[in-house]
């Protein structure tokens, strides 16, 4: 390095002022490496544009629609050509917001990086230093000039990119490129407050209800009485009526006596335009729920969606920031706490039981059938708040996350997204941070990885997809737990709320079958990609603490005391729990997987026996009534696994339904709990770096 090279901040400084003259004169402009030379010289690099040797990296800092400015670094020359779905996740580039990094910060997502390996293998084996010093400063200097250009109007960085190359003992910069464009003016801010009137409404209307007919509009009324919202506290909007199903009638607007905190929209797309201009004119609602869609899915809708879209933003300007709209194209809401369930989901089709002690989560999902279909097969999921947003035409996935990750009664937040509002992918990645570093838990699943994945999701919510390795690191980054696809959102979502309030100390696994195969693809899925743990190393007490429950269980010849542990088909529901609880006790085990084995026939696993009566779930011994209290006597993971099928669904309900974390499948179970350790440690070394 050039040890009389100035500190990153001033040569960056230094190297931006060409750079500032363009965007203050609102001219595009691509700059030569050479107008870059105080940048460049700042990196400790040398410039070398005429060197023939391949590039090993590119480094580039780039203006995203979504995130805003993104640093990304990954292999560079032929490698950088190759498909990035050749690499495991992170193995080829990674990626950061600008806002959310630094210089040391981003050398250890680095790190992860074929291209650092392939760079750091090449210089040991010629007995050359390591890359590392040399590339946190390039990191750092070029995230120094990010900052003054991504906040200096009305301008911006478009892209700035670096090829680095190995010229014979040096690391050097063999090709530079800078360029400068026009800027996307940012909305209005939304009156975030106001979210509280859209969950928690003390008065309450729906426009589009018929007074004959069984229409969208009457099935949300019906619902909204259903789940206990009181009939004296809604009116319906329609004129030439009185009362609808005993809830009073007003012919508009107009009429009403006093402010609403939430309107309901049933109506056709075409009736909306009027009313959100009537809404706005009127300020008489301080939210209001637009359900139909047809509003910017298809190509005749997008100008006027487009239009009405710009009408509620610039009503945000105005004195109390005038109403927030969610939707359009939206499910609807339920909210717990504010007594209401707005979906046009027939009660009897999707009944919605309280499966948790305390609901401490929300839900938060471009679309309402990810929703439904989530909660119908996993009920244990159990959110406080389940919200569909729909097009985002004015509250987005960062403003819901914003105003929940400020809430103490949540733990956890799941989000289904199917693509962001321009610049709203940075503010959801700093909710996300936010949230993590105040202890929640952020499960995300994004929608459109794949072409006609993006496609589909265009059509359905007006959503743009957008890069999907280049949400996934950025997301990654700030602290959320990424799925990559559905069956993986409801496993980690699940385990998130299962055992958020458990004590995550390090990687190391304990698992317990009485089946050789569930041991071993427990130890098979210790390895999940970029995620990993580790078998324990039990403790010599342990050993001997094992050993005599598999003496007094007569199974002591037959078992080899170890992680994993095979304990044989004849261990019974104590035998099971009490080797977990061994486990749980060791200092060198920080989570136990316990698969409970329940067609061994010593397990009470059945409703009733008809071979042996009583031998069943209602048995004082049955591991229903007995794994509960070793659950809450420990602040470590604990899971269970029942491998087994429907004849075994009300065993694996009780459990559950106590608060007992259970899978249904081992190799799950302890994919979703590498994912979790992984996630929480990250979450805690965030936590210590503020």
């Amino acid at each position: 390095m050039n040890a009389s090279s100035p500190a990153p901040g001033h040569a960056a400084a230094h190297a931006a002022a060409p750079l500032l003259s363009a965007i203050a004169a609102r001219r595009p402009a691509t700059f030569a490496a050479s107008e870059l030379a105080a940048l460049l010289d700042a990196t400790g690099l040398a410039w070398r544009p005429d060197a023939a040797s391949e590039p090993l990296l590119r480094v580039c800092l780039a203006h995203t629609r979504e995130f805003g400015l993104v640093l990304s670094a990954g292999a560079g020359g032929l490698d950088a050509a190759v498909d990035g779905r050749n690499f495991r996740r992170d193995r080829g580039s990674v990626h950061a917001a600008v806002e959310l990094t630094d210089g040391d910060d981003f050398l250890a997502l680095f790190r992860r990086t074929v291209g650092y390996q392939k760079l750091a293998a090449l210089l040991r084996r010629d007995g050359s230093p390591g890359p590392d010093a040399q590339l946190g400063r390039l990191f750092a200097v070029v995230l120094d000039l990010a900052r003054p250009l991504a906040t200096a109007p009305p301008g911006t960085l478009r892209a700035l990119e670096l090829e680095v190359a190995r010229v014979g003992e040096e690391l050097a910069v063999t090709s530079a490129r800078c360029e400068i464009g026009e800027p996307v003016a940012p909305r209005l801010p939304r009156p975030l407050a106001k979210i509280d009137k859209l969950l928690h409404p003390a008065s309450l209307g729906i426009v589009g209800v018929s007074g004959t007919g069984m229409n969208f509009g009457r099935i949300i009324l019906r619902n909204l009485v259903g789940s206990g919202y009181p009939k004296e506290r809604i009116t319906i909007l329609k004129p030439g009526e009185t009362a609808i199903d005993g809830v009073r009638c007003v012919e508009g607007l107009a009429a009403l006596d006093g402010r609403l905190d939430l309107m309901i929209v049933a109506v056709s797309a075409d009736a909306v335009y009027g009313l959100v201009d009537e809404v706005i004119a009127t300020d008489k609602v301080d939210a209001v729920m637009l359900i139909p869609g047809g509003l910017g899915e298809t190509a005749k809708s997008r100008e006027p969606a487009a239009a009405m879209a710009a009408r509620i933003n610039a009503a945000h300007g105005k004195p109390g920031g005038g109403p927030v709209f969610l939707g359009a194209n939206c499910l609807g809401v339920v909210s717990h706490p504010g007594g209401y369930d707005s979906w046009f989901i027939p009660l009897e089709r999707l009944p919605k039981p309280q499966k948790k002690a305390q609901r401490d989560a929300a839900l938060i999902s471009q679309s309402g059938a990810f929703m439904i279909t989530r909660l119908s097969q996993n009920p244990w999921l159990d959110p406080r708040y389940m919200l569909a947003i729909g097009n985002q035409t004015d509250l987005t996935h960062g403003d819901f996350l914003t105003w929940f990750g400020q809430r103490p009664e949540i733990a956890t937040i799941g989000v289904y997204v199917e693509g962001f509002r321009d610049g709203d992918g940075l503010d959801f990645a700093r909710a996300v941070r936010q949230a993590v570093r105040d202890g929640k838990d952020v499960v995300v699943y994004k929608a459109g990885r794949t072409v006609p994945g993006v496609g589909g999701a265009y059509g359905h919510t007006a959503s743009v997809a957008g890069d999907y390795e280049l949400f996934s690191s950025v997301v990654r980054h700030a602290g959320a737990i990424v799925a990559d696809d559905v069956s993986a959102f409801d496993d980690l979502y699940y385990i998130a709320g299962a055992l958020h309030a458990k004590t995550i100390a390090g990687r190391r696994l304990g698992a317990i079958s009485g089946a050789g195969f569930e041991a071993v693809s427990m130890a098979d899925a210790i390895d999940a990609g970029e995620s990993t743990m580790e078998m324990g190393a039990l403790a010599p007490a342990t050993v001997e603490r094992v050993r005599a429950i598999l003496a007094a269980k007569k199974l002591d010849a037959l078992v080899e005391v170890g992680n994993p542990i095979d304990i044989n088909p004849g261990a019974d529901d104590e035998a099971h729990l009490e080797v977990a609880e061994a486990f749980l006790a060791d200092p060198n085990v920080d989570a136990v997987v316990v698969a409970l084995d329940p067609t061994a026939p010593a397990v009470r696993a059945l409703e009733a026996s008809a071979l042996r009566p009583g031998f069943d779930l209602t048995d004082p011994k049955s591991t229903v009534h007995l794994m509960p209290p070793l659950v809450a006597r420990h602040a470590k993971p604990l899971i269970g696994v029942v491998d087994a099928g429907r004849l075994y669904d009300a065993f694996s309900a009780r459990l559950m339904d106590q608060g007992v974390c259970v899978f249904r499948n081992c190799a799950r179970a302890t994919s979703a709990l590498v994912r979790y350790v992984e996630a929480r440690l990250y979450a805690a070394a965030l936590r210590s770096r503020r």
